[in-house]
């Protein structure tokens, strides 16, 4: 019975998540929370992405600090270890999505 549990016990262990070794651009492990990595207070932030240019961000001002855009420019790049070149705002395709939210662009040095 023995055998039988320790290859049960084996098995099960298998399952479930595994660490990625994916890795974006820039060097930032896919497995780093960009949400918390934003510098951002979780409440404002919607949405954190690499992208090629740079990085998108979709948040909530009305949650978020002071400069929160230029905050995220600096907590950003510095996951590259790069210097925040430009923040970008982006109209609203939808703004009846997520009402008061705004997205931004930062592009890094």
């Amino acid at each position: 019975m023995a055998p039988l549990s320790l290859l049960a016990l084996l098995s099960l262990a298998g399952c479930g998540e595994r660490m990625t070794g994916d890795v974006l651009r820039g060097g930032i492990p896919a497995r780093t929370n960009l949400h918390l990595a934003s510098g951002l207070p979780p409440e404002s932030v919607r949405t954190v992405a690499r992208r090629e240019f740079g990085w998108r961000v979709i948040y909530q001002p009305a949650a978020a600090p002071p400069n929160a855009e230029s905050r995220a420019a600096v907590a950003l790049c510095g996951l590259e270890r790069r210097a925040p070149l430009r923040i970008v705002q982006q109209p609203r395709l939808d703004p009846t999505a997520d009402p008061g939210a705004r997205i931004f662009d930062i592009y890094c040095a």
